[in-house]
């Protein structure tokens, strides 16, 4: 089988990086820092409409946004996981999943240098066969071009995809792909309000769901 993992509030809990990030570059704005419940809540589709959301909130001028987003970038690629962590089960699930011989990849909004940074400095990176990021291609999740086209990297095969957000569940639905919901990340609706065929908390229940499915 062919999985795609979305990144942030997926397989790690980057929100204090992108935090830090966004609160670096409003603070060079003369702006307000953003909390950690506000940081989650702007978190899913990409640094853009990430600065988008805070340069609105903090009431900033003409040309913040442009400005807000390359510092966010410019942060990312100076400190791509200071303070990132993966989620329990992630050491033990991915190496057992390449074991049983699954193709794993990567569909993130995040810029895609970044992304492969944090995956090589929290130890994950040689378990992804594909990496694509919120810059891979032109446009990003929730259109779903950018999981087409990982799962088209990975090759032939049934194809899941997991995520922890409305985004996720939406790039799923439009690329006609089965999802699995990881309900600890930065969702912020009710579980049964977004499109599922699979709903873990723990990674070992993904483990054992992806099993049957190969039964």
């Amino acid at each position: 089988m062919n999985i795609v993992f979305d990144l942030d509030g997926t397989l790690i809990h980057s929100a204090p990086d992108i935090r830090a990030a966004a609160n670096a570059a409003l603070a060079a704005e003369g702006a307000e820092a953003l909390d950690m419940d506000t940081t989650i809540a702007f978190i899913g589709n990409g640094v853009p409409k990430f600065a988008e959301r805070a340069v609105r909130l903090r009431g900033l001028g003409d040309g913040a946004e442009a400005r807000v987003t390359q510092g966010m970038l410019e942060f990312f690629d100076r400190n791509p996981a200071e303070f990132s962590r993966l989620y329990d089960g992630i050491e033990q699930l991915l190496p057992a999943l390449r074991a049983d011989g699954h193709r794993l990849g990567i569909c993130t909004n995040k810029p895609e240098a970044p992304a492969r940074a944090i995956l090589d400095i929290l130890g994950i990176a040689d378990a992804f066969d594909v990496v694509f990021g919120g810059d891979s291609l032109p446009v990003k999740k929730p259109d779903p071009a950018p999981l087409h086209a990982t799962f088209e990297a990975l090759g032939g095969g049934a194809r899941l995809y997991v995520g922890d957000s409305e985004v996720d569940a939406e790039t799923a639905a439009r690329a006609g792909v089965p999802f699995a919901l990881y309900t600890e990340g930065y969702r912020k609706v009710p579980v049964e309000d977004l499109t599922h065929e699979f709903r873990f908390s723990d990674f070992a229940e993904l483990g054992n769901f992806i099993a049957t499915r190969d039964a």
